[in-house]
């Protein structure tokens, strides 16, 4: 990828989530969560954004399922304030991998691809070969991958997967989930800024309300900093990760805290991590997400 984005004509929070529990099962939403156990559509998130003065937004899957992504496609194209959809497919298996982005071929707005790492079992998922394939099928056809909550177990395979495929943009959700106040920072700060060092990787500055970690500028501007000295400006997005903030105050007290941390940027690097970076990492401009030709060999994959 490229290192500079264009200006963005909009703000963008790159980061947020919808779902509707009529629509999918959304397995992990359980009692347990307290006020996320409800259900979150698009005119609740319309009206956050609105008020932080936020033009668009991303919508990423909170489940690895076909159903949610269409959902999420569906609101897509009710509501113009989507700027694009970061689905699912199911990446270990790449000739199903390949008809499920068949199916989705059309849809102009899907800017990327998922898969709930932290909830699946497999340490060793991002290094499977046949998640390799797939996600070189992901590149070529101009998706990026978001990777979440990658630390303890998926940050040094990001890493290893973007060192891997040059050619694919890795986004590293939530900066990788930092253990603040915890014996393994600096393990996380080394894995961080190695996964930095490669060009086709990407961090969002989002999700940072962390176990036992007061939310707010104390905690967070650190963060910040490492991050913005690691990947710069113009390899940064801002997300709000909403509803996921809904327990700890909501999308407003969470913008005050983050946006704050970009008031001494430029006019320019703030106009890139609000912005810029999204529209480049996600070809929002000039969606190319186009129909396929096979391009995956079938004698060096064990479908």
């Amino acid at each position: 990828m490229t290192t500079q984005p264009s200006n963005p004509t909009r703000t963008i929070d790159a980061h947020l989530h919808l779902w509707d529990r009529t629509v999918s099962d959304y397995a992990w939403i359980t009692p347990e969560l307290g006020r996320l156990f409800d259900d979150f559509g698009p005119e609740q998130a319309r009206a956050e954004l609105t008020a932080a003065a936020i033009d668009a937004a991303i919508l990423v899957q909170a489940e690895d399922s076909a159903a949610d992504t269409r959902f999420m496609l569906d609101v897509a194209r009710e509501h113009d304030w989507v700027a694009g959809v970061v689905g699912w497919v199911p990446l270990e298996h790449p000739r199903r991998m390949c008809a499920a982005l068949d199916d989705l071929a059309g849809e102009t707005v899907l800017c990327g691809i998922r898969h709930l790492v932290h909830d699946d079992p497999r340490d060793e998922f991002l290094d499977l070969p046949g998640v390799r394939a797939s996600l070189a099928e992901v590149a070529r056809r101009g998706l990026a991958f978001d990777v979440p909550d990658a630390w303890p177990r998926h940050l040094a395979a990001a890493g290893r997967l973007a060192r891997s495929l040059p050619e694919l943009t890795v986004v590293i959700d939530h900066l990788a989930k930092p253990p603040v106040g915890r014996d393994e920072f600096d393990a996380w700060l080394r894995e961080f800024r190695v996964a930095a060092e490669l060009p086709n990787t990407v961090a969002k500055f989002s999700g940072l309300h962390l176990p036992g970690v007061p939310f707010g500028a104390e905690s967070v501007q650190p963060l910040w900093e490492i991050a913005l000295e690691a990947f710069g400006p113009e390899r940064l997005m801002y997300g709000g990760d909403w509803p996921m903030t809904v327990p700890t105050g909501g999308y407003q007290p969470t913008w005050q805290v983050m946006g704050g941390c970009l008031d001494a940027l430029s006019n320019d690097d703030r106009a890139a991590v609000l912005g810029g970076t999204a529209e480049h990492v996600y070809s929002l401009k000039d969606q190319t997400f186009q129909p396929p030709t096979p391009a995956i060999p079938t004698e060096t994959v064990d479908f």
